[in-house]
């Protein structure tokens, strides 16, 4: 058992993570720069490889001054026992896109921490995504990204396509994820619904290509986001089973299906388990041939594109 109650959460920035060590009854933080990119606390530079202490009301900024974080200490009022409890280790996202979600589930303690985005929003064990997992909120506010815009969504390419057609539906409303939808939500989500069907409808292989629209059950990618794929799954940028297994699975949900859960329950609910659909055996989601790579796959997949 450990006596000292020590938080550990690592953010893996693409290839430059930074590890901060919560001394929760000392009142700092320990910010360790692991990687290239700078890191700094206030105008002070972290430096690769050392360590500075962060106090309640500094500011910390991951890589090149971005990213910026606030620490504050609260009283636990739960009255919550379990001090002696380590974190759970932090799941990983292939190198490619990094796209998978931060979640850390820490110990109760008399003290703990809370880390504060820019907006002063407590970041949740519960749903809490990565630095890097902002991405959309950057690329959905920059016109060259924009293919399509009204009043109330946006229509941007997916930066890491996973077929020839591939892009994303977002609300300008700030909505989390799936788990942050509600009743009042449905006429968005039947417009994203609308504006996915008119991309179909103007791409010029429409004829040729089929396409679904839909949302991952359990996003890596804060903000809510419509995917619109075409289903010819051809791209350098579909590498592994999870990228596979996240647009052929129930991983992803239909549109109208969620429009239908939204109508009927106020809410979307994914079904227990879900992740575990991203380690399902490659199987063709035309023929449900199973294949055993990724290269395999992709060969395979050739005989169903139109000729």
């Amino acid at each position: 058992f450990f006596f000292i109650q020590t938080l550990i959460l690592a953010y893996c920035i693409p290839s430059q993570p930074v590890e901060l060590k919560a001394e929760c009854n000392k009142g700092y933080v320990k910010v360790k720069q692991l990687g290239l990119n700078p890191t700094s606390i206030d105008s002070v530079v972290v430096g690769k490889d050392s360590e500075v202490k962060m106090k309640a009301g500094q500011k910390l900024h991951i890589v090149n001054q971005l990213y910026p974080y606030t620490v504050q200490f609260k009283e636990d009022t739960t009255g919550g026992h379990g001090g002696n409890k380590r974190p759970r280790e932090l799941a990983s996202e292939e190198k490619e896109s990094h796209r998978e979600a931060l979640s850390v589930k820490a110990a109760k303690q008399t003290k703990k921490t809370s880390v504060l985005d820019s907006l002063g929003e407590n970041i949740k064990n519960t749903e809490s995504f990565a630095p890097w997992s902002q991405g959309l909120k950057t690329s959905m506010q920059d016109p060259k990204m924009q293919v399509y815009k009204d009043d109330k969504v946006v229509v941007i390419k997916d930066k890491y396509p996973k077929a020839r057609y591939h892009w994303l539906v977002l609300p300008w409303q700030t909505i989390s994820s799936l788990k942050a939808l509600r009743e009042e939500h449905c006429d968005l989500v039947k417009h994203m619904h609308q504006v996915a069907e008119q991309m179909v409808q103007q791409c010029p292989d429409a004829k040729s290509l089929r396409f679904r629209t839909g949302y991952h059950a359990i996003p890596s990618m804060s903000h809510v986001h419509l995917h619109v794929i075409s289903q010819d799954f051809d791209s350098p940028s579909l590498k592994n089973k999870k990228h596979w297994n996240s647009f052929t699975t129930d991983y992803f949900m239909d549109s109208q299906d969620v429009i239908q859960m939204l109508g009927t329950d106020g809410k979307v609910t994914v079904k227990e388990g879900t992740s575990e659909l991203l380690k399902l055996p490659l199987r063709c989601h035309n023929c449900r041939k199973e294949l055993p790579t990724i290269p395999a796959l992709k060969e395979h997949l050739k005989s169903h594109l139109p000729r």
